[in-house]
């Protein structure tokens, strides 16, 4: 029996699944972002690793908006988010990575927490995709009343 509990705890339910080459690669964020929106707006943002490597946290701060907060963690063979929104609902999303050379990941809306309706306007999609190590795009699509508006913001990693 104790054999089996040090097997469990040696080899995670992601090993072996592309999961594992998708979070070290939102792992390797970790430090501050600078860049632009879609309108040369100045956005801002930091990714944080957590809570022993399994959680990466990203604040994100577009000029003239609330700060939010985006938890990623690891989900079996695929890639959660919850995103904490200053509309005060917590849309969750979640990707199956396809390849261990990840170079985007295309997250899925999968419910929120205290949304009235679905067509109460919510972060509904990301698209994070990954230039360089120092050049990233994400790509949010906001949804209400059954429109999707996308927000672009082009990062660069700050140099200290």
């Amino acid at each position: 029996m104790l054999l089996l509990l040090a097997a469990s705890i040696a080899a995670p339910l992601w090993a072996g699944t592309h999961s594992a080459a998708a979070f070290k690669k939102l792992q390797s964020l970790s430090g501050d972002w600078e860049g632009k929106d879609g309108h040369g707006m100045a956005v801002k943002t930091s990714f944080k690793v957590l809570a022993s490597g399994t959680a990466v946290m990203e604040t994100l701060s577009p000029s003239g908006m609330e700060e939010m907060v985006t938890l990623y963690s690891i989900d079996g063979d695929g890639i959660a988010l919850v995103h904490y929104c200053p509309t005060n609902n917590q849309p969750r999303m979640r990707v199956v990575p396809d390849s261990d050379d990840v170079k985007e990941l295309s997250f899925d809306f999968q419910g929120a927490g205290n949304l009235k309706s679905p067509s109460t306007g919510h972060q509904h999609h990301l698209v994070l995709s990954f230039n360089d190590a120092d050049h990233i795009i994400e790509t949010w699509t906001w949804r209400q009343d059954d429109k999707d508006i996308p927000m672009l913001f082009h990062l660069t990693r700050k140099k200290n």
